[in-house]
């Protein structure tokens, strides 16, 4: 095997993990939950709940959000009189769209598969997905809102419910598109924003629709050689226009969640479009260009949104020691979990 170095050695980016930390269900009032911050020119941790995040926000600083919605992205249907199962991943326009489905050997070209009143219709196989169009609705959301299920993450391990319906779910979500929430957004509340504003946070948006490949496994011992599925995204030009105004005045950018980020920083002050397809693979020892303080949840081990904290907070090692600390003071891991804030 080749000499891989530590930065980029997918095992550097493990930590021995308590499963029963995982966070199956959601807490009732969001912004009660767990806030570890960790400021990065001291190297310090403090322990908090999520709503006093208020006391490290000032003035000036700009909060950036994704207000991407998630889908009802699971469909269940009858093919040829059996039950097969359908799995939204991208839209291609009002009624087509790419997916997945079980069993995907049986789906080919021409079949329609029966959801309530709708057909879907299999309009390409390709390696892996396949290509649906749908019949007897005005859109592809139409059909995934009537009878869809709310796509909670595998480590879930559990059928969604309706109260999974609101709260996997931001508060301030509206454009909708994703499989997986933008979950750092879920520990907010429309009192903490209006809170946040009053204290003079500027609060804007860009969207990210999260497809799947956030949940893929990296397979590669060398990081680098990992490819991260592209994703759409969208930077408004009012979200621009604040962020210039802070790099100008010198006011904080606070990326809320990983797609944030990665929509930020491909974006990097209209280096890129403000919309269109991000596969931006942030992992040490990237610099970053426009993000200055970070919030978000506790990650799988080896995954790619590890890897971006890693990156963030400059220091495999020191990563791991927060990390540490987090499962020794019981905080609450993954997508209904707890939240970090990297400053």
């Amino acid at each position: 095997m080749k000499n891989i170095p530590r930065i980029y050695d997918l095992e550097a980016y493990d930590y021995e993990f308590d499963e029963s930390l995982i966070a199956k269900y959601p807490l009732k009032e969001r912004d009660l939950s767990r806030l570890l911050v960790y400021h990065r020119d001291k190297k310090n941790l403090e322990h908090r709940l999520f709503r006093e995040i208020k006391d490290y926000l000032k003035p000036g600083d700009v909060l950036v959000l994704n207000d991407s919605k998630v889908m009802k992205a699971r469909l269940i249907g009858r093919l040829r009189g059996r039950e097969v199962e359908v799995f939204f991943t991208r839209r291609i326009d009002d009624t087509t769209f790419e997916g997945i489905g079980k069993p995907l050997r049986r789906f080919r070209k021409g079949d329609v598969i029966e959801v309530g009143e709708y057909g879907l219709e299999v309009v390409d196989a390709l390696p892996g997905k396949r290509i649906y169009r749908v019949h007897g609705a005005r859109d592809l959301f139409e059909v995934f809102e009537k009878h869809g299920k709310v796509p909670l993450p595998p480590y879930i391990d559990r059928e969604p419910t309706s109260e999974d319906e609101e709260l996997y779910q931001t508060v301030y979500a509206r454009k909708e598109g994703s499989v997986a929430a933008p979950t750092a957004g879920l520990h907010f509340t429309p009192e903490l924003l209006k809170d946040l504003q009053e204290g003079g946070v500027k609060v804007v948006y860009v969207t990210l629709h999260v497809g799947p490949g956030t949940f893929k496994p990296v397979k590669v011992r060398d990081i680098r050689e990992h490819r991260l599925d592209a994703e759409y995204y969208e930077v408004p030009d009012e979200t621009a226009d604040e962020l210039f105004r802070a790099r100008r005045e010198g006011g904080r950018i606070v990326a809320v969640g990983t797609t944030a980020v990665r929509t930020l920083e491909h974006w990097n002050f209209d280096t890129n479009p403000r919309r269109g397809w991000t596969d931006l693979f942030i992992h040490p020892p990237y610099k970053f260009k426009v993000v200055d303080a970070l919030i978000t949840n506790f990650h799988l081990p080896k995954s790619t949104l590890y890897m971006l904290v890693a990156a963030f907070i400059g220091d495999i090692d020191e990563t791991r020691r927060i990390y540490r600390e987090a499962v020794k003071e019981r905080y609450r891991f993954y997508s209904y979990g707890d939240a970090m804030f990297i400053l």
